[in-house]
């Protein structure tokens, strides 16, 4: 009857190891993912790397809206940094201390889960507008705007052609110089990145309940 004994006693300290053991592989993560994608919404403001696009308004809403900041970046690093925290805490597999921080941990994943989504969203709808830029249009001339999102008006004009899938039709923006590209993969890396905070505050979240339940922290 001793040798089950131990073996119970031993499983909720196991699990608190390997509680915290996830959480010191998925916190690292999102940090890098939080950082990445802040930087990336940073850089859609500056096309090329120029200011004065941002200073004259000339700059998409959805990139206006820095998704990335807000959503997959403040939202993220905090449960990120949480969960990084008491990744590395050491103490007794019993702490109740320790359960209540599991909990902080649940509800910070859960917000950093939304900010990501809402980050997706946007930048899924960033890329399906396509940037504002200068352009030539058929009835009032040069102007600015969303030629790819406008092509709708335009009948069988090359502009109504998805424009992700023909690269010929970029050239219709004349400025920003290369604004398509440097909207299309900044947009796509914030949907990759949101994507992959998603399923990691996911993998929080069900590491945060079983937090709750045995504890958060390795045992010395």
């Amino acid at each position: 009857m001793q040798p089950f004994s131990l073996s119970s006693s031993s499983s909720p300290c196991r699990n608190a190891m390997c509680v915290g053991k996830c959480s010191r592989i998925v916190g690292p993560c999102l940090l890098v993912l939080g950082t990445l994608s802040m930087a990336a919404s940073i850089l859609l403001l500056f096309p090329g790397g120029a200011s004065k696009y941002l200073l004259e308004g000339h700059i998409s809403s959805q990139a206006k809206a820095v998704p990335g900041v807000w959503g997959g970046g403040i939202a993220v690093l905090l449960a990120a940094t949480h969960a990084t925290a008491l990744g590395w805490q050491r103490c007794g597999c019993s702490g109740g201390g320790t359960r209540s921080n599991a909990f902080i941990s649940v509800v910070l994943s859960k917000l950093a889960l939304l900010g990501a989504t809402a980050c997706f969203v946007l930048s899924g709808v960033g890329l399906t507008n396509g940037p504002l830029c200068l352009y030539n249009s058929t009835q009032h001339g040069a102007l600015w705007g969303y030629p790819f999102l406008d092509a709708i008006d335009q009948g069988t004009d090359v502009r109504a052609e998805n424009y992700l899938y023909n690269q010929r039709t970029w050239s219709i923006c004349l400025e920003p110089e290369g604004i398509v590209s440097w909207h299309v993969v900044l947009f796509f890396l914030l949907l990759f990145l949101s994507v992959a905070e998603m399923v990691l505050a996911l993998l929080q979240i069900l590491n945060g309940c079983v937090g709750c339940l045995c504890g958060f922290c390795e045992g010395k």
